[in-house]
């Protein structure tokens, strides 16, 4: 204070401090602290530096949730032919395309004919990109990285199969490159294997929508007769850049993603 430091310059010593006054309503008062170390306090804390891998993404997905306007649509896909059809390929192989290899193709095709949804906004105008390149969401040792499926529109199923497995792997020992992760277009993020049925994904910078993809579940429907039966449901949520997409335009896209789920012999094509 500016008497603290008149008294300084005098030679002559600090005032005493006055006594402080008791605690009142508006005032913090530590918590209690009971037997066994309990109460408010947070415990040991350790700090954890980030890897530069994660540092990208939180810089990344930061700059998304700050600049993108986003907004979410969602449907229902009925895949119990789709789920029914990988069940024979896996009779007839070893391996058979994942239900996610499939989504890839779907949205491979949709975004062929929806060329909005494969672009993104830029300095106020639209960037419609050549290629659909479809980014597959992985998750790694501490972190999550995006492979791409080159011209996933132009392969076939088991083709999209293969290079899957391989970049997976190639996330999961570390062996990834650079030209791996890069010129996606779209991108895809499925939790359906670890028993999430839906969920909201943040959009990467650079694109105007991502797809979340939950597990498929049991429900109750009727057929087409208006008998009660059961089909397996699989949650679609599409987020998207509101400045590129617009209400119809998602809608549509994910309309015609679900079609094409629902007529998987279609995609084998």
């Amino acid at each position: 204070m500016k008497a603290d430091v008149e008294v300084a310059a005098n030679g002559a010593s600090a005032p005493a401090q006055a006594s402080p006054a008791p605690a009142t309503g508006d005032q913090e008062v530590p918590a209690f602290r009971g037997a066994g170390g309990g109460g408010g306090g947070k415990g040991e804390t350790t700090t954890v530096e980030l890897t530069s891998t994660q540092k990208v993404i939180a810089r990344r997905m930061a700059e998304s949730k700050a600049t993108v306007p986003d907004f979410q649509v969602r449907t229902e896909a009925d895949v119990t032919d789709l789920l029914a059809l990988r069940k024979q390929m896996k009779a007839a192989r070893e391996s058979a395309p994942s239900v996610n290899d499939f989504v890839v193709k779907a949205c491979g095709l949709a975004l062929r004919e929806h060329p909005r949804a494969n672009g993104a906004y830029k300095d106020g105008a639209f960037e419609l990109y050549g290629r659909v390149n479809v980014g597959v969401a992985v998750a790694g040792e501490g972190t999550l990285v995006v492979p791409t499926i080159f011209d996933a529109d132009a392969q076939p199923v088991t083709a999209i199969s293969q290079a899957t497995r391989a970049l997976a792997g190639r996330v999961r020992d570390g062996s990834i490159t650079p030209p791996e992760l890069s010129g996606g277009t779209f991108t895809v993020s499925n939790l359906g294997m670890f028993g999430v049925t839906s969920f909201t994904a943040v959009i990467n910078p650079g694109q105007a929508a991502i797809l979340a993809v939950g597990a498929a579940v049991q429900r109750p429907t009727l057929d087409a007769r208006g008998a009660l039966t059961t089909r397996s449901l699989m949650d679609l949520s599409l987020a998207c850049d509101h400045r590129i997409l617009y209400g119809a335009d998602a809608a549509q896209f994910l309309a015609r993603v679900r079609e094409r789920l629902e007529a998987p012999l279609a995609l084998l094509v």
